[in-house]
């Protein structure tokens, strides 16, 4: 059979075509044809992606597009003959944009106008988690499915030696991580308020690290800065990376004491199986598809109660029973996402469309 995949955009370290990639090289080992296809392509991704205009990318068995934000794809898509299916990776809902950015207030909204018009002409429709079915089955896709994000965790893992990196973050700090772009939904103002009341009640010598873009919404970034002057925090305990590399970004895994999400909106996230695979124990707010991605593993909470999430970080980060119980929990979630239960789900996958 062949079965080809389409991302509108191929950019390396990003986690749709990271998946994409990864959901290709379980297909060909299951005996299939199959190739990724898409209009933007990293130039160290064109021996690896083809061009979206090769005529061959429309001559598959079933194609396989993912959904994330508008583009000429997705009217394409709903005119081939072969076999459809959609992968929804969400679409940030467009209020977190409007106070900052009127450009991406509209393309996220426009991103989920044009997702409802793929509905009723799909064969079927997968979201990357539960939280992403449910938007699909409420705008009317039949029948519906959950298969997540193929996580290549080997970069997390994997031995790398950067000494500079590892003495900086060796100083007798502790260190806590969030990895993802600075936008609105990811609340970072909320990790800011955070370090603020853990600071006044748990403990001085921290340090947060924020690994991601920073100019994805530039008002947004500058209304944090401004936040961090208002309390007075020293801009050594904050660290803003922008993009690394994997092998930096495996090091800051290497030496985090907790990873925290405050997310309010996450179609799936990543980071969250990243730290799971590092050994890294996650506090994460209990919002949209987190509780799906964690599954029950880290500790999650629920108001978001900023003295309540203060306790709970210094006992993660100090209580070493307690650290060693909630790895125990995140090694066997992330079993879960393991290349053996992906390739089962991809069978049946198949099988439904056969």
């Amino acid at each position: 059979m062949i079965i080809n995949q389409w991302v509108p955009a191929a950019h390396k370290g990003d986690a749709i075509g990271d998946s994409a990639r990864r959901v290709r090289a379980l297909l060909r080992m299951m005996g299939h044809e199959s190739e990724l296809y898409a209009m933007t392509i990293d130039d160290a991704l064109r021996h690896d992606v083809r061009p979206f205009g090769d005529a061959a990318g429309r001559r598959g068995d079933v194609t396989i597009f993912h959904y994330a934000l508008p583009s000429a794809m997705t009217g394409a898509f709903s005119s081939i003959d072969s076999r459809r299916v959609l992968q929804y990776h969400n679409v940030t809902p467009a209020s977190y944009f409007a106070p900052y950015d009127p450009a991406l207030f509209r393309l996220a909204a426009l991103g989920r106008e044009e997702l409802a018009t793929l509905a009723g002409r799909v064969d079927l429709a997968l979201g990357d988690s539960a939280y992403n079915r449910q938007e699909l089955d409420a705008l009317g896709f039949r029948p519906t499915g959950v298969f997540p994000i193929a996580v290549d965790t080997t970069r997390i893992t994997r031995p790398v030696e950067r000494p500079a990196l590892d003495r900086m973050l060796d100083d007798g700090l502790v260190n806590f991580l969030f990895v993802g772009r600075i936008a609105p939904n990811k609340k970072i103002e909320d990790l800011i308020k955070l370090a603020e009341v853990y600071k006044r009640y748990v403990d001085a010598y921290y340090r947060f690290i924020f690994v991601g873009r920073l100019d994805v919404v530039p008002r947004y970034h500058s209304m944090i800065r401004a936040l961090m002057a208002e309390y007075r925090l020293r801009d050594d305990r904050f660290v803003f990376t922008g993009p690394i590399p994997d092998e930096e970004l495996a090091v800051y895994y290497r030496r985090a004491a907790v990873y925290i999400s405050m997310s309010e909106h996450e179609g799936f996230c990543v980071p969250l199986v990243e730290a799971m695979a590092a050994d890294v124990p996650v506090l994460a707010y209990a919002a949209a598809a987190v509780p799906d991605t964690l599954g029950g593993a880290g500790v999650q909470f629920a108001p978001k109660d900023l003295e309540y999430a203060a306790e709970l970080l210094g006992a993660l980060a100090f209580d070493d029973g307690l650290r060693a119980s909630v790895i125990a929990g995140q090694r066997r979630r992330l079993a879960d996402f393991g290349d053996a239960r992906l390739m089962r789900e991809l069978t049946a996958l198949l099988r439904t469309l056969s």
